[in-house]
């Protein structure tokens, strides 16, 4: 156990993440993290005064993850901004769908330090991805609202999907048919 600081630090976050995957945001407690890393309860405080600086940490790993995740999907940037769209919002919804209890953390902002731990740094380069593709989409529209609106619209899907409602209210068996007309509420038809 003589690892360095930054060991013990990421191990922490490293099992925080494992805790919010497996069992969601109600499971992440310092004692509960402080145990499954075996140290001593009183030792995450050393690298995070706050439990609320923990969770930023953690929610941190899931914007990264996101974050990647779109980029890699999105490839060489060629597609127009409107596939491109869509692309990030399957992206999305699958990672929302995929990681159900760091999806909840991430936009908990409620439960987060926003401005600490660098997490603005990650999820707002994302966002502000997605206001310039909507503003390629739709140069008459107002971009931050138009995104921002397009962001809850697929947050509800997701949170409705996992609840089972959506596919009891629409018969739908996947997302994409309500990702497809999402799009088209906020974007205009295609085409």
């Amino acid at each position: 156990m003589n690892e360095p600081n930054t060991g013990l630090r990421s191990r922490l976050i490293d099992v925080g993440v494992e805790l919010v995957t497996t069992e969601g945001v109600q499971a992440l407690s310092l004692r509960e993290i402080a145990r499954r890393a075996g140290v001593s309860h009183g030792a995450p405080r050393r690298y995070f005064p706050t439990h609320l600086e923990l969770l930023s940490a953690i929610a941190r790993r899931g914007f990264e993850e996101l974050a990647g995740q779109g980029v890699a999907a999105l490839g060489d940037g060629t597609a127009s901004p409107r596939e491109q769209i869509a692309t990030l919002g399957s992206v999305y919804l699958d990672f929302a769908l995929t990681h159900r209890g760091m999806h909840e953390l991430m936009f908990r902002h409620d439960l987060l330090h926003s401005d600490e731990l660098g997490l603005r740094d990650v999820s707002l380069p994302i966002f502000s991805l997605l206001v310039d593709l909507v503003g390629r989409t739709r140069p008459d529209a107002d971009a931050p609202l138009v995104a921002g609106a397009l962001l809850a619209n697929l947050y509800g899907i997701a949170q409705l999907w996992t609840w089972g409602s959506l596919q009891l209210t629409t018969g739908a068996d996947n997302v994409v048919p309500l990702l497809d007309t999402a799009l088209e509420a906020h974007l205009g038809r295609e085409g």
